[in-house]
């Protein structure tokens, strides 16, 4: 039979029940246990009677008696049913179960015990009907073509439980990030998602148009710096946890759109940031799953230890022979010596010869910035950790504050476990002429055709120019769940975008 013959068939039973005079939706269900009360505890349970819902798994009717077999949530139960001419009206008994199909949702109202076979049961002589299903869930193994899967994400998680569990540790995962930085004294502020300058992070952003003002506006990329204006408006612990946006390709590490977090807090810097969030990571990996060990593709991580804290010129040295500082942006440029310019040429062409080798492909007036950042990629996809990635260099960082030891990299840091940043952080940049300069290269960036430069935004700098006490910044997506939980981002959300059909 076809899907149209099955919904046909169905179509039919659904009008032979509204015959008989019943609702086949019903607003009200009276269950008063869930299954896995009963299941739980059975012994306490034994000889009472209940009522339970859920879902038709299975009918096997041998007529004097029927099994029913349903599922709610929290597990999957059988009806145990004899035939009687006493049933309650509105209710199906062993003659009616011919209107009812597996998918429907049904409550049965009888008393706890057990089968013959010492199966656990409800026994109860008929059913009332709560939801008829018009289309038949596939089997088990009816629904593997991931693109179908997605499409209809509530067919695969009743096929497939293993991916509703899998949300319910997503679940757990930002409930534990919430616990640990509520423990700590943060404060959970909800940011605007629409914003008309855009920043925080290097992304090219959605646009979208406001009617009522006849206005373009951003999605935001980041809650970054709405986050730290209340810092500057006298909060001195804050974080978000909500959803931002980057208009990019979607990969196994990349959506358009997923949940990220960001945290600031006053009168902390980097060194405090790294210590406080390397204990949110491990907190919120032992509630989600149990274990500070993971197996992740070919790495094998243990987060159980205190990591070391790598500079980023160090390792571009080791892995490439390749000086950082050599690297320069296009105002420092304009002020180098020949000597300086020389180095800046030979940079740029070891550069370009090493990321040619590796497969990376760049344009030849690609920003000194941007040139480091893939040789960056390189070395962090094999990296196994977990380490601290710190001092990146200035160019890089146009939000954090430059280093005390060092004028040319930054108070910034990076968690690397299984080849990704497992998030960022920084001592935040609180210096308005600073700020308004590195937002001045940014822009000029971005106006040389850099989409995911970022753009200057006058209204933080004047913030800035009110005053913002010194702080520590952090920030991570749900691309450290996907990781630890070892699937890809569509994987690992409800509804992941999928092209519509055509």
């Amino acid at each position: 039979m076809t899907l149209d013959d099955y919904r046909g068939e169905r179509l039919r039973k659904l009008e032979e029940v509204r015959k008989l005079g019943i609702d086949p939706y019903p607003a009200k269900s009276h269950r008063t246990a869930r299954i896995s009360d009963i299941l739980d505890h059975f012994d306490e349970k034994d000889g009472q009677e209940v009522c339970i819902a859920g879902r038709i798994t299975a009918i096997r009717s041998f007529g004097k008696i029927a099994f029913v077999k349903i599922r709610d949530y929290y597990g999957e139960v059988q009806i145990f049913m004899q035939k009687s001419d006493d049933l309650p009206a509105g209710e199906f008994g062993i003659k009616e179960l011919k209107l009812l199909d597996t998918g429907d949702f049904v409550e049965a109202k009888g008393k706890v015990g057990k089968s013959s076979t010492g199966e656990i049961s409800v026994f109860a002589n008929s059913v009332r009907l709560l939801t008829k299903a018009l289309r038949p869930l596939p089997g088990y193994d009816g629904l593997t073509n991931k693109e179908e899967r997605y499409r209809r994400r509530y067919v695969d998680m009743n096929v497939n439980p293993e991916v509703r569990e899998r949300l319910v540790r997503r679940s757990k995962f930002w409930q534990a990030t919430r616990d640990f930085m509520n423990a700590h004294g943060f404060i959970e502020v909800n940011t605007p998602v629409l914003e008309t300058t855009t920043g925080g992070a290097d992304a090219n952003p959605f646009v979208t148009h406001m009617d009522a003002l006849d206005q373009d506006y951003y999605l935001r990329i980041s809650q970054e710096l709405p986050l730290k204006r209340l810092l500057g408006g006298g909060f001195e612990k804050v974080y978000d946890i909500g959803p931002r946006f980057r208009n990019e390709g979607v990969d196994d590490e990349h959506l358009p759109e997923h949940i990220a977090f960001e945290s600031y807090a006053a009168y902390e810097d980097y060194e405090d940031g790294m210590n406080l969030y390397e204990e949110m990571i491990k907190y919120v990996a032992r509630e989600t799953w149990g274990t500070l060990s993971f197996k992740v593709g070919e790495f094998e991580i243990d987060l159980d230890c205190e990591w070391p804290r790598i500079k980023y010129a160090d390792l571009l040295k080791d892995k490439f022979e390749i000086d950082v500082f050599d690297a320069k942006t296009e105002s420092e440029k304009a002020e180098l010596s020949p000597e300086e310019m020389q180095k800046n040429a030979e940079f740029r062409e070891k550069a370009l010869t090493i990321l040619k080798k590796c497969g990376t492909m760049v344009g030849e007036g690609v920003a000194d910035a941007r040139l480091l950042d893939y040789l960056w990629k390189e070395i962090r996809k094999t990296s196994a950790g977990p380490y601290w990635l710190i001092e990146e260099p200035l160019s890089l960082s146009p939000l954090a504050k430059v280093s005390e030891d060092n004028p040319f990299v930054t108070q910034r840091f990076h968690p690397i476990i299984a080849g990704t940043e497992m998030g960022n952080g920084y001592s935040e940049l609180n210096d308005p002429l600073d700020q308004l300069a590195r937002f001045e290269e940014q822009q000029a960036m971005r106006d040389a055709g850099d989409d995911e430069a970022q753009m200057l935004d006058m209204d933080f700098v004047e913030m800035l120019e009110y005053g913002m006490p010194p702080a520590c910044g952090w920030g991570n997506s749900e691309r450290n769940f996907w990781l630890l939980e070892g699937v890809s981002g569509r994987e690992a959300v409800p509804f992941p975008i999928i092209k519509p059909r055509g």
